[in-house]
């Protein structure tokens, strides 16, 4: 076991769901095909042009930060971050450095520097006609804009796993408050985790390994690089303030370039942005923002625990919001906590297997569990009619009469078949007169048989209990 310990922060950027870019009049669609369709000539940093910047990107990021608790600017501004790479037109980036428009908070018990606003950049794409022959990169410039949040960390975590649950619970505020979908397989969703490790209080040399693209890479990429480090200094060696990627392939982090500090960006406030003060605006005002929150993920989770969800089942209804707003709607009719966890079981384990256009019946779907819990069907017959009453509309109780599938559950009737069955396998029921429980079990599967499966097996087994005391 290694004396080093990690400490890691993360910085994460996430494209924010608007009509138009950043600074421009440009289309915000992530799921444009065509290579440079939604450019114009501010975004491409033509000459004479000049940014606007827009108003429900930074909407989004207070709703963020009202949701993480965290303190809102009443002043704030953009400011150019001075580099060069072929995706960025402008040879800057268009961000903010000395105030942001969110500082501290927390999420799953991490807590949070700031998040602030800037603009994405464009996408590179290298391509090879044979081999390395006739090489090129080619650039896409339609993300190049694209109002991105990027969210940092305080250097407070102490391993992959926590990352990981972090990434991901940012991942479902996003979705919740309507802010983005932060896609992660289409890189609207990056992770960037800073990694040292030390034997004592103080901080080693930081290591960042950039553009995690899955939380699965996020946790796997911290884990090897933690190994990595400690290897390292464990055999004398020294570690490097650097910039690595991570090769999924390989499983393993790579050095792409030394990393940069904050004065090799040159920053300085943007010379064409107004500076904005958030307290004039009345949108911004705390009191709006707190308004429009949705009830938050950690919040619903622990409202599914408490009605005695298992875990699994109350983390899918937060990541699945559909079938979430489905089970509430359900509960709210059953309200007795028996029905609702019935109601929870049935969703979460056939429901959500289900593929379907129409939307899910609440009214029906509870009916269907009454009839269950009630013992008018059984489960093997909730299931079978499930769909068709969920998603189809249909009355329950008149597909179970009309096919023959409400379940027999009173004792005068079934005593008829129980007799029945005992007179037709005597040797079975001297089988389980002598002690052998499994012979019960044959007696009661002929007596669902010729009840064609309709009997109630637990009224069936009681009669058959009864009926062949000694």
């Amino acid at each position: 076991m290694s004396d080093y310990s990690p400490t890691i922060g993360l910085e994460i950027h996430a494209e924010l769901r608007t009509a138009t870019k950043m600074f421009c009049a440009c289309k915000n669609d992530p799921d444009e095909k065509r290579p440079n369709a939604n450019i114009c000539p501010v975004c491409m940093a033509h000459p004479g042009s000049l940014p606007a910047a827009n108003r429900d990107a930074v909407h989004k990021v207070l709703l963020v930060g009202k949701a993480l608790g965290a303190s809102l600017a009443d002043y704030t501004e953009f400011d150019r971050k001075n580099y060069f790479y072929p995706d960025i037109p402008k040879g800057y980036q268009l961000s903010q450095y000395a105030y942001p428009l969110v500082s501290g908070g927390t999420l799953c018990g991490v807590a949070i520097t700031r998040v602030h606003l800037e603009e994405d950049t464009a996408r590179s794409q290298h391509v090879s006609s044979t081999g390395d022959k006739d090489s090129a990169s080619l650039v896409d410039y339609n993300r190049a804009g694209v109002p991105l949040m990027e969210l940092v960390t305080e250097p407070v975590i102490h391993d992959a796993q926590t990352a990981g649950a972090f990434a991901r619970e940012l991942q479902l505020l996003l979705r919740s408050l309507g802010a983005g979908e932060a896609n992660m397989e289409k890189g609207e969703m990056r992770v960037e985790a800073n990694i040292s490790v030390s034997t004592d209080a103080t901080l080693g040399t930081k290591v960042e390994v950039k553009n995690l693209n899955s939380f699965r890479s996020v946790e796997r990429a911290i884990a090897f690089e933690v190994a990595r480090q400690s290897k390292l200094l464990e055999g004398g060696g020294v570690v490097v303030q650097e910039t690595r990627g991570w090769d999924e392939t390989k499983q393993v982090t790579f050095s792409q370039r030394k990393k940069e500090s904050s004065h090799d960006y040159r920053y300085f406030p943007d010379p064409d942005l107004p500076k904005l003060l958030l307290s004039e605006i009345s949108e911004f005002s705390p009191e709006r923002l707190q308004a429009e929150l949705p009830e938050l993920p950690w919040v619903r989770r622990e409202r599914y625990l408490g009605l005695g969800l298992k875990p699994d089942d109350a983390d899918m209804f937060v990541q699945q919001p559909q079938f979430g707003a489905f089970f509430d709607a359900v509960a709210a009719l059953l309200q007795e906590q028996k029905l609702v966890l019935l109601a929870a079981n049935y969703i979460a384990n056939d429901i959500v297997n289900t593929v379907s256009d129409t939307a899910p019946q609440a009214a029906q779907f509870a009916k269907l569990v009454h009839m269950n819990s009630e013992g008018k069907l059984s489960s093997r017959a909730t299931k079978d009619i499930l769909s068709r009453v969920v998603y189809g509309g249909e009355d329950p109780q008149e597909i179970a009469e009309r096919e023959g599938l409400v379940q027999q559950s009173d004792a005068g009737s079934l005593a008829a078949i129980v007799q029945k069955i005992v007179s037709a396998h005597p040797a079975v029921v001297a089988d389980y007169q002598a002690g052998k429980d499994a012979a019960l079990q044959f007696l009661i599967g002929q007596a669902m048989r010729e009840s064609k499966g309709s009997a109630n097996p637990t009224t069936l087994r009681e009669q058959f209990v009864l009926a062949l005391k000694k």
